[in-house]
């Protein structure tokens, strides 16, 4: 429908784990041998004469360079110890003769850990070793070392058994990965998905940026089924998308263009006319663009920094029948306060406008209201209606504060009892349709007739970094004919939070 939910054909999150070292890698050589190599390393700088890499099958050397190339730049002990730890993947492995010497061993350590998480994600080895020693040979220098990587690459084929929470939904998703297809950390992913009101199944093939991560490309392939009850409406989407992702300066971009052959249809007899009129096949093929700028630290409960995401979506100039200019965007600042309580507001709003004289479809527009957006409303209940069913909206804006607060007299401190909060909250908001052929004084003052609101308490489980549930007591106010409320306790799970 008009909000935005985001599709991922590789959710799952990868898991490795914890660094440790073994106590056999820490016991000092006998004293002779250790004696000779504090001679030649002690208050010298090093150079790496030889990098080996050992265990490669089908991932290219040239990959492996791009990670490792800063050993080549290391000029003391503690800069070769710092340098191979960042290559480390999934399980950190550290053999070095002289490793004692570095001079904090917990600030090595903990740069491994930071490099291992962010390494994790190529995807590529199941398990790194390095070893660091002093060169040998008759080309060796007196402070020269070797390097040698010793490498296990992951299986071909690896399975997967997840679930989701999306808004106010789950979902049991199945997948299939073929990881390292071409060498250099491509995949490709096969998932099937079933929730209580989608279905879908994918193919998806993805390629980084060698030495470049953040920089990547996806091509997508799907099928989506999706019910809408609150419209009376079910969506089958068949599509293809390509994307590139890119980072630049602080922001993270997406470039998108996706072709979709659209089918919508009635969910019930009972469904209004207006729905039924709707109804039948339709083409979209859009570009659209993505900014984000995150420094929040948790994106489930931050106690700091801030997010600002704009979308825009261009339909009808690369073909199809829809024909639109969409925009939205989310912002959202925190501020922790005393007694570890955090102050969070959140501001979103957006406007779709229709391009060539012809109206806006049913799935294009926006939705409001729900456990997830304007709490004490039913889900997407807020706006123009027809007969009971709800058409969205190709205008809107919603507003939220909150206080959120650990849990009264702190059970569970240092554990269990860190996942939940308290916390207090007043949303306002409001969705409608604009006449375009007003000014933008008559757009603002029709956005701030009618306004919903509430406020409220509840408590928050986070679900990992990735969702978390809501059970609130909630007091809708400024309802409006034909509104659906829910006045009282209400139940909310998602991924994404007013």
């Amino acid at each position: 429908m008009g909000t935005v939910h985001a599709k991922s054909l590789d959710p799952l999150p990868m898991h490795g784990r914890d660094l440790g070292v073994n106590p056999d890698d820490l016991m000092e050589p006998p004293e002779q041998e250790q004696e000779s190599k504090q001679e030649i390393l002690e208050n010298k700088d090093v150079v790496v004469q030889h990098v080996n890499i050992q265990g490669l099958g089908r991932t290219k050397e040239d990959l492996l360079g791009y990670e490792i190339s800063d050993v080549f730049h290391a000029k003391n002990l503690i800069d070769v110890c710092i340098s191979c730890l960042t290559v480390l993947h999934i399980n950190t492995n550290v053999k070095c003769v002289a490793f004692r010497k570095c001079a904090d061993l917990f600030q090595v350590m903990k740069r491994a850990h930071i490099a291992r998480l962010r390494l994790l994600r190529l995807g590529v080895f199941k398990e790194v070793e390095v070893l660091i020693d002093t060169s040998e040979g008759k080309d060796a220098l007196p402070n020269g070392l070797d390097v040698t990587f010793e490498v296990t690459e992951i299986k071909r084929l690896t399975g997967s058994y997840n679930t989701m929470v999306g808004n106010n939904e789950g979902s049991m998703v199945l997948g299939l990965k073929l990881p390292n297809v071409f060498g250099r950390a491509e995949k490709v992913t096969f998932q099937f998905s079933y929730g209580t009101k989608e279905t879908s199944y994918g193919l998806s093939f993805f390629k980084p940026q060698p030495g470049y991560f953040e920089r990547n490309f996806a091509l997508n392939l799907y099928k989506v089924t999706g019910q809408f009850p609150w419209s009376s409406l079910k969506e089958t989407d068949r599509g293809l998308s390509a994307e590139l992702n890119f980072p630049l300066g602080v922001t993270s971009h997406t470039l998108k263009w996706e072709g979709v052959w659209r089918e919508l249809g009635c969910l019930a007899r009972s469904a209004s006319f207006t729905v039924r009129e709707e109804s039948g096949h339709s083409l979209k093929s859009a570009l659209s663009h993505s900014m984000s700028i995150d420094s929040r630290n948790s994106a489930i409960f931050p106690n700091r920094g801030a997010l600002l995401r704009i979308n825009q979506e261009l339909a009808g100039y690369t073909g199809g029948d829809a024909s639109f200019l969409k925009e939205d965007f989310e912002l959202q600042l925190n501020r922790k306060l005393f007694w570890d309580s955090v102050l969070s507001a959140s501001l979103w709003g957006g406007m779709l406008y229709p391009i060539g004289g012809q109206p806006s479809c049913i799935a294009d527009r926006f939705y409001l209201g729900g456990p997830t957006s304007v709490r004490g409303f039913g889900m997407y209940s807020i706006g123009p209606q027809s007969e009971g069913d709800y058409l969205g909206g190709e205008a809107y804006w919603a507003g939220g504060v909150h206080l959120y607060t650990p849990l009264p007299f702190r059970p569970g401190k240092g554990g269990f009892g860190d996942l939940f909060r308290m916390h207090f909250f007043l949303n306002a908001g409001n969705l409608c349709n604009l006449n375009y052929g007003a000014g933008p004084q008559a757009h603002l003052q029709r956005l701030a007739e009618c306004i919903r609101w509430s406020y409220g308490a509840g408590i928050v489980l986070r679900l990992g970094n990735i969702a978390r549930l809501e059970l609130n007591y909630c007091v809708p106010m400024g309802v409006q004919s034909g509104d659906r409320i829910c006045d009282g306790v209400q139940f909310g799970a998602g991924i994404r939070f007013l």
